[in-house]
Parts: C-alpha cells; sequence; structure tokens
C-alpha cells in the first residue's frame, strides 16, 4: 500500500510587504535595515519601478504611467509644487557692516602665514574678496553691451581716434618718430643680437638646459599637487631664493588656496647656523620655514617636521588620511627627506638631478602620507650659468664645462680654493683648470691637460656641497641703522655721565684736600694743648 503523505497547511502573512494599508503592531519595526517592514514611501517608490511605459512612434504614452495616478495632470491644467517652509531653512541674512568685519578677518587671515582657515570650501570666498578694478571692468562691459544703444532704434557708433586731422599732420608725427627711434633698443636688433651671441634661443641653447620643463614632469607635478593636502617645497640652504617655484607659489595662490604649504631648508650642515638662523626668519614672514638636514643616522629637524605634520593631520580630522606631497627643483634632497623620516631606504636618492622620474606613494604614519615628486624648473631668465651651478644640469652632459666653471671660480673665497684643490696661484681660471688637471693627473696625449674633465670634477664637487660657498641672508638696513644711532647714544650718554663723574671726582678732590687740612690743622692745636698742658703739670710737681 502506497503511504499517503498529508501536505502541511502554509498560513500567509496577515500582510503583503506591497500592502500599504497593513497593520503593524510595532511602529519600530517599520525602516531601513534587516529585518525591517517597508515603510509606504518605499513602497509606492518600489511600485513606480514596476510600472512599464509604452510609447508610439512620435514618442507618446500608450499605456503605463511614470508618475502615480493620484500625482497625474491632465493636459492643458497647470502644474504646481506644493509650498514648503523647508525651502527657505539655509538661508541667512548678514549687515553690511558685520560683512565688511569679516572680510577684514578673513583677509588678515590669509595674509598670516601661521594660521589655518577651516572649511574654507564653505565660505563665499568669491563674494567676500572683491576688487574695484573687477567691478569697474564689469560696469563698462555692462554699459558697452547695451541692446538698445547697439541694435536698437537708439544705435550709436563710436568715432574713430585718430592721432591726426589731415595728412599733414600725420606727415609731422612720423617724421618725430623717425628723429627718436633708437636702432639699439628696438626688440628685432635685441633679438637677432641674442640669437647671435646663443642665449635665449631655445634652438641654439643646448637641450640638456630644457631638462626639467617637459610637459611629462609638469604632469607628474599636477598630479602631487591634485592628490595632497599639504605641499612641501624644498629649498637648498645654500641659496634658497635661486631653488623657488614662484610659478607653483602663484599657481597655489591663485588656484589652489585650501592647501597648506612649507618650506623646508634642506642641506643646512653646509652653510653656518647663523646664515640657516636668518634665512628662516626671512622666510618665514611668507610661510612656515624648518631647517632640516636629511641623513637616516644624524637627522636634524625631523621631530619638528613629524609635530607639524601631526597638527596638520589633527585640523582635517574629517579625513582618514592626508597626503603630504614633497616639490622643488632636481638635487635638492626631497627623495633623502622621505627616507629619512621613513628611517630607511624607500626612495632611490642620488648626488645627481634627475634621479626620481616619476611620483611615487609612501606611508609615513596610519594618517600621514607622503608623495615624492620629481624636480621641475620653470623656463624663466635664468642663465645657462646659473642651472649648472643649482644642480639642475648633469656635469658630464655638458659640452664646454670650462665656461661654467668659471662662475665658481669668482663665487667661491680663494683661501677655500687653495685649501681644497692646492693650488696656490692662478691668473685667470683656464690657469687654475690647467694646474688642477696637472696635479690630479688628468692629461691627454703628449702630456697636454684635459681642462673640460678637470673643469667637470670642479661642477661635481660644487654640486656635492665639497667645494664651501653661499648665498648670504638679507638684513634689514633700517634695524641696523636704528641699532648703530642706539650705540651712538648709548656713547654719548656714557661720555656724558664720564664728564659729570669727572667734575664730581674733582669736586671731591678738593673739597677731600680741605677736610684733610683742617684735620691736620686739629691735630696740630691738639697736640700743642697737650703738650702745653703736660709743662704745665711739670711746673706744678717741681
Amino acid at each position: 500500500m502506497p503511504k499517503t503523505v498529508r501536505k502541511k497547511e502554509i498560513k500567509k502573512a496577515a500582510g503583503h510587504s506591497f500592502k500599504q494599508d497593513r497593520r503593524v503592531k510595532d511602529a519600530k519595526n517599520v525602516g531601513k535595515g534587516v529585518g525591517q517592514l517597508r515603510s509606504n514611501a518605499t513602497i509606492r517608490r518600489l511600485q513606480m519601478y514596476r510600472t512599464k511605459v509604452k510609447r508610439d512612434k512620435d514618442g507618446n504614452m500608450i499605456s503605463g504611467y511614470i508618475t502615480p495616478k493620484s500625482q497625474q495632470i491632465e493636459r492643458g491644467e497647470p502644474a504646481r509644487v506644493q509650498p514648503s517652509r523647508n525651502w527657505f531653512q539655509n538661508t541667512r541674512v548678514i549687515g553690511q557692516q558685520e560683512l565688511t568685519k569679516f572680510r577684514e578677518a578673513l583677509s588678515s587671515s590669509y595674509n598670516d602665514p601661521y594660521t589655518v582657515l577651516l572649511r574654507s570650501s564653505k565660505v563665499p570666498t568669491q563674494l567676500l574678496e572683491t576688487d574695484d578694478r573687477v567691478a569697474e571692468r564689469k560696469h563698462l562691459i555692462k554699459r558697452q553691451i547695451d541692446f538698445d544703444q547697439a541694435f536698437g532704434k537708439k544705435a550709436q557708433r563710436k568715432r574713430v581716434k585718430l592721432g591726426a586731422a589731415t595728412l599733414e599732420e600725420l606727415a609731422h608725427q612720423g617724421m618725430e618718430e623717425e628723429i627718436a627711434y633708437d636702432k639699439e633698443e628696438d626688440k628685432a636688433t635685441i633679438e637677432y643680437k641674442r640669437a647671435q651671441e646663443g642665449w635665449g634661443n631655445e634652438s641654439a641653447r643646448e637641450m640638456v638646459f630644457t631638462k626639467g620643463t617637459s610637459k611629462r614632469i609638469w604632469g607628474e607635478l599636477y598630479k602631487v599637487i591634485d592628490s595632497s593636502d599639504v605641499l612641501i617645497q624644498v629649498l637648498d640652504a645654500r641659496d634658497p631664493l635661486g631653488c623657488r617655484c614662484r610659478h607653483v607659489e602663484k599657481y597655489l595662490n591663485l588656484e589652489k588656496r585650501h592647501k597648506h604649504l612649507i618650506f623646508v631648508l634642506n642641506k643646512c650642515d653646509l652653510v653656518p647656523t647663523w646664515s640657516v638662523v636668518r634665512w628662516v626668519k626671512v622666510l618665514s614672514r611668507e610661510y612656515p620655514t624648518l631647517a632640516f638636514h636629511a641623513s637616516i643616522n644624524n637627522p636634524f629637524g625631523k621631530g619638528s617636521l613629524i609635530q607639524l605634520l601631526r597638527q596638520f593631520a589633527q585640523l582635517h580630522k574629517d579625513k582618514k588620511s592626508i597626503s603630504v606631497g614633497f616639490v622643488g627643483y632636481p638635487n635638492v634632497g626631497k627623495s633623502s627627506i622621505i627616507n629619512t623620516l621613513r628611517k630607511k631606504k624607500v626612495c632611490a636618492v642620488a648626488p645627481i638631478p634627475g634621479e626620481t622620474k616619476v611620483w611615487q606613494f609612501v606611508t609615513l604614519m596610519k594618517r600621514i602620507n607622503l608623495i615624492d615628486c620629481p624636480g621641475i624648473t620653470y623656463p624663466d631668465e635664468d642663465t645657462d650659468a646659473e642651472l649648472v651651478l643649482r644642480g639642475v644640469v648633469r656635469a658630464e652632459k655638458v659640452n664646454q664645462p670650462r665656461d661654467y666653471a668659471a662662475g665658481i671660480i669668482t663665487r667661491v673665497k680663494p683661501e677655500y680654493l687653495k685649501t681644497h684643490y692646492k693650488v696656490t696661484h692662478w691668473s685667470d681660471h683656464v690657469d687654475f683648470l690647467v694646474q688642477l688637471a696637472k696635479k690630479t693627473g688628468k692629461l691627454l696625449k703628449g702630456g697636454h691637460p684635459d681642462i673640460d674633465l678637470a673643469a667637470r670634477i670642479m661642477i661635481y664637487d660644487w654640486q656635492r656641497g665639497k667645494i664651501p660657498w653661499f648665498v648670504a641672508p638679507p638684513f634689514d638696513q633700517s634695524k641696523e641703522v636704528k641699532k648703530e644711532e642706539k650705540k651712538e647714544e648709548e656713547e654719548e650718554e656714557e661720555g656724558e655721565e664720564g664728564e659729570e663723574r669727572g667734575c664730581k671726582t674733582e669736586k671731591g678732590e678738593e673739597e677731600r684736600e680741605e677736610r684733610r687740612e683742617e684735620r691736620g690743622e686739629e691735630r696740630e692745636g691738639n697736640i700743642s694743648k697737650r703738650e702745653e698742658s703736660i709743662e704745665s703739670i711739670l711746673e706744678i710737681s717741681l
């Protein structure tokens, strides 16, 4: 006999999940999340997705609907939106006096390098930063673009401004300009001379001096700027102003004002302490500046830099982590600073420019990440000699290094050259290079000195810091004058006090002499009185 199996009766739920009028025992069970019942708004939204719209060739709906039937409006009837106070909740009203006060406070905070504006994206900076010239220009544009005056019945046309009303006046002006013309000051002659000398013409210059200015390098730079919250511009302590990237600073001030910029003076061990201290004071007026010495074993300034980065991480608490980008000229020590902070070699370093080819992402700690950037140079008015001496170009790729060694000899003190290269006397840079080649054994066939190789050795020593040299920091002349004036005033006061003291001492000596004479007379009188009294006693005794 086959077994009979009874089917289990399945009880359906009292309310379907798409039923809006279902009964709910506890209102807490309605909402988002696992195990929660659907709300009426969710049911309406899901039902809207189920409706399919069919259209004809002209695009008219044949069946189905987009909006619920309760919200559908027949054709020809006006559609209205239900008014609500929530539209005006985020609006604020401010007076003109409060606006001017806030504008002044904002400008002072922008100019101060040690203040940080939090949530700058929520501040209407374009409304606060008003420029009178821009306003005047917009006003002129509005006046010029007037439809009625340009295209209407009242259209007006401005007269052309002519320098001369007649042909005679025009010929007279031409004669005066011809007399005042100077051929030497003409732009065409200046460019022709520069092209003949090989300066300023990119085709005449060597391709080595265009390194660091390619589109690829600048693309890497803008990647680092866009992906970093804090930017550290690394400067060489020997020549900080020559290694500043003015173009990057201008770009940050105009386009990326919410990003923080810091100066780090690297290679401070090659410069005297007073020079580093003075440079830090001078550069701190514009941006926060730190002195640093990149070394894995014996660093300087590592703790202060990490502490500053932690402060920036505290300012940006809304982010999980912040990114710190390192930018600057080639061969200033960007990768060395990252290795110093990590206390191990994570970036490739070398004492030659152009070692870093692409940007590199390094994790310093949980909330701070570092980004290394290849060295950049902006094609400005720097000469080829300045680019070589700043370490932008490799010495082995220069065609005539003897020309650039002359700049080293003129900038370095003769005492340092004598002690380093053991050359006592020389007439010019060629004579110096000849003696250096003979001393180091750099000779060509026939015993002739290899001047170019000696010049390259000298450039190598210059770029690696073996030859002591640095640019002196600027001093405030007004402060020095005030100090000198204070010294002169103190000296004059001391002289007047000395004269008064001298007068007082002379008077004191005279009084002392008078007192001594009086005391001597008193002593003589007392002695005579004693003698008289002794004689009288003797007479009485006899």
